[in-house]
């Protein structure tokens, strides 16, 4: 299976962003893609007050999503927002095209690096899984990365492809960390992973981020057993790899650490 990630820019319109995403929709199906994903944030960028951009699931921005997706006949992964019941906003990945049609709320919020991401984002309470092409894919955003456990829990029910779509903050240290994690949790899961991040602001000759994570880019595509397979620098890009679900199974067999694990010790 061919997928796709679209390492945008996103900004703070969502009209703008909706044509970006539709732009490179329509671009990756004809490279042959049958999954594009785009970061976190995608709908509109960190930064900016989220609660007047967020759309419940059935409104305009993702009504567009889903019609770009129907009209190049792929699966589209995009970050928005969308209204929570207390006041706050839902990290939300939208998930539809290919006979899909579902959602994923980031579960672990980014209260790190002096960010509180739990003051506007309300957390998910459910893990996700979605069939594409036979292939079980599992869904995380960002920050979701540094607990091991959700990426376990999802190749447990099935997953041979995470997808992870981020908009990774800036700082000393965090693109070497960004790796080692993404590379990590393919390990622990013995799963492909396809992490997809929102470029670096400065590839743009824009302004430095603040302390909102605006993005590092480094988007990647790691194998089973942890081998970076394709990957992108700080600049926007579309990035093209093509998964084989064989390479899943082969990994599992070689380094058992599904069926190794000792749940009644720890």
């Amino acid at each position: 299976m061919r997928i796709a990630l679209s390492q945008m820019l996103s900004t703070g319109s969502p009209e703008r962003n909706l044509a970006a995403v539709t732009g490179q929709t329509e671009r990756a199906a004809a490279e042959g893609a049958e999954v594009v994903v785009f970061p976190e944030a995608a709908m509109a960028r960190f930064g900016i007050p989220l609660g007047p951009v967020a759309e419940p699931l059935d409104g305009p921005w993702a009504d567009s999503v889903r019609a770009a997706a129907e009209a190049a006949g792929v699966l589209v992964v995009a970050g928005m927002f969308t209204p929570a019941e207390d006041g706050r906003v839902r990290n939300t990945l939208l998930i539809t095209g290919q006979g899909v049609d579902t959602h994923y709320d980031k579960i672990h919020l980014f209260d790190a690096f002096g960010f509180a991401e739990s003051a506007t984002v309300a957390p998910g309470d459910r893990v996700v899984t979605a069939e594409v092409s036979g292939i079980t894919c599992g869904f995380a955003t960002c920050y979701d990365v540094r607990f091991p456990e959700l990426f376990q829990r999802l190749a447990r029910e099935g997953a041979g492809l995470i997808l992870l779509p981020a908009s990774w903050g800036a700082g000393e240290g965090k693109t070497a960390q960004w790796e080692v994690l993404v590379r990590a949790r393919a390990l622990d899961s013995t799963c492909w992973v396809a992490a997809c991040g929102q470029a670096d602001p400065a590839s743009a000759g824009e302004a430095p981020a603040t302390r909102a994570p605006t993005g590092i880019g480094h988007s990647m595509v790691v194998s089973p057993l942890g081998e970076i397979r394709a990957r992108l620098g700080a600049a926007p890009g579309l990035l093209l790899a093509d998964i084989d679900p064989g390479e899943t199974a082969g990994a599992r067999a070689a380094v058992p650490v599904l069926e190794n694990r000792r749940p009644d010790v720890v």
